[in-house]
């Protein structure tokens, strides 16, 4: 990494950078039942509507119409650790996760093409993160100040706690065709509508040695709103190499994103810090990805599904100002493309369905060179892995039942990751300060406090589904 790229890194907020990736780029999406316990491996499977978020050519493997809700139980708990000190913070929601549905249509003809099926795919998921970092006195930033008498005087601020603070909510709409080339090749389009509704916070509390007041600072340019909307469109093709093995690919383009965005600007008024509401529109593009899968079914019983996802290239702002010129250096130097592998099982016995999955998706970091405080208050240069955002295992399990024309499906899935939490870094220029602020005074130091985090999700799904 470049000094110029640690430098940017500790400019920006962290949390922008963090919700490019984990939000606008690489969010995962909630299923039906049956693909959250398969860790949403079906790219060479298909069948039903949730094909349209891994290999829409999944639509043209449909012989019959199918439509299904799922209701979702997301719980998403954080434990921040830093100096031998841990919080822990549960967050529950529950919500229609998806609703998808699969409409066929047999052709009647001699020629070869079988079926010609639509189908349409919604997905909601809470983005809700609260991330609360324990404090440690023996980090201290000395500030000039004056005492009110006028004097000149040196304060000195102990860290004592820090959140990132995120709510929202982000929505996925897919709408696509498939066809079936003689029970053997299978083809398919989608266009992916995407949306988000979100909030960010990132505050600091810091206690002042003079008078020994505990006060709450805030990031410059936090907290900041965004009402974002999205496109992408994918393409798929699923091939039978016998009627065993099936082999699939699919391409979706980069979703071009328009981010509709409110920020404080904060600034130092000469009688204290005062602050104004700005707005600003953003364009953001994010990778674009291939997956290729593979499908053993060696009977009616079983079958089995590998999915491998790569991206093929990097998260991008247009180029409106210094902001988004410098998230687009920590991109270039600092961003690893998306590599993602999942695997996913099912079983049949007469009616009854088991199903499992595993997915691993590797950090979207490289490894990172920052100005940091140790836990005993120095500051030196240290190299962080896994940095701001980490890898992420997700097992799946599940079971179901067909009653016939009607289903019912459970699920649950454990998704873990653990990473390195920078904050607190913030740099003063000429009429440029990206540091906490306070209604009294601004607190600025180049160097993060950095502490981990360790996330847990543990997921629980019910799909109730008719098939027609």
């Amino acid at each position: 990494m470049s000094i110029s790229a640690a430098f940017f890194v500790q400019a920006q907020d962290i949390s922008v950078i963090r919700n490019s990736v984990d939000v606008y780029s690489n969010a995962p999406m909630i299923g039906s039942s049956k693909f959250n316990a398969m860790a949403g491996s079906n790219g060479a499977l298909g069948g039903d509507g949730t094909s349209l978020m891994t290999n829409p050519a999944g639509i043209g493997v449909a012989i019959a119409g199918d439509i299904s809700g799922t209701l979702s139980v997301i719980n998403n708990k954080n434990t921040a650790s830093l100096a031998g000190s841990s919080i822990d913070y549960n967050i529950n929601k529950a919500n229609i996760g998806n609703v998808n549905g699969v409409a066929t249509f047999q052709l009647m003809t001699e020629s070869p093409w079988k079926f010609i099926n639509v189908a349409a795919n919604i997905s909601t998921t809470s983005i809700e993160n609260y991330i609360e970092s324990p404090g440690n006195s023996d980090i201290s930033i000395a500030k000039n100040l004056v005492d009110q008498d006028g004097n000149n005087v040196v304060g000195n601020l102990s860290y004592l706690g820090h959140a990132y603070n995120r709510y929202g909510t982000q929505t996925q709409f897919n709408i696509g065709v498939g066809a079936n080339y003689n029970n053997a090749v299978y083809f398919g389009a989608s266009i992916n509508m995407h949306g988000v509704d979100m909030e960010q916070y990132d505050s600091a509390i810091l206690g002042l040695d003079l008078d020994n007041s505990v006060t709450t600072f805030d990031k410059q340019y936090t907290p900041y709103s965004e009402k974002s909307s999205g496109f992408s469109g994918s393409l798929g093709v699923i091939g039978k190499v016998s009627n065993q093995l099936r082999l699939g690919a699919s391409i979706e383009t980069p979703t071009w994103w328009t981010i509709d965005r409110a920020y404080r600007d904060y600034y130092d008024g000469g009688d204290g810090i005062y602050y104004d509401n700005f707005v600003e529109d953003r364009t953001f593009r994010s990778p674009m990805k291939a997956t290729l899968s593979g499908a053993f079914v060696p009977n009616k019983n079983f079958a089995i599904n590998v999915d491998y996802t790569l991206g093929l290239t990097k998260p991008r702002y247009k180029v409106q100002g210094p902001a988004e010129s410098e998230l687009n250096a920590v991109f270039n130097d600092n961003y690893k493309n998306l590599s993602e592998i999942k695997v996913g099982a099912e079983y049949r016995i007469k009616a009854l369905r088991l199903r499992g999955g595993y997915s691993y998706a590797s950090s979207p970091f490289d490894s990172t060179t920052i100005s940091s405080f140790s836990n005993t208050g120095t500051v030196s240069d240290n190299n962080y892995s896994n940095f701001i955002l980490g890898d992420r295992n997700t097992i799946g399990a599940g079971i179901g039942y067909d009653f016939g024309k009607f289903y019912i499906d459970a699920a649950y899935q454990n998704i873990t990751s653990e990473y390195k939490n920078p904050f607190l870094a913030g740099y003063e220029f000429d009429n440029y300060n990206t540091g906490y602020y306070s209604g009294d005074f601004d607190v600025t130091t180049p160097s993060s406090v950095v502490s981990d985090v360790k996330n847990v999700r543990n997921n629980f799904f019910l799909t109730l589904g008719w098939k027609f």
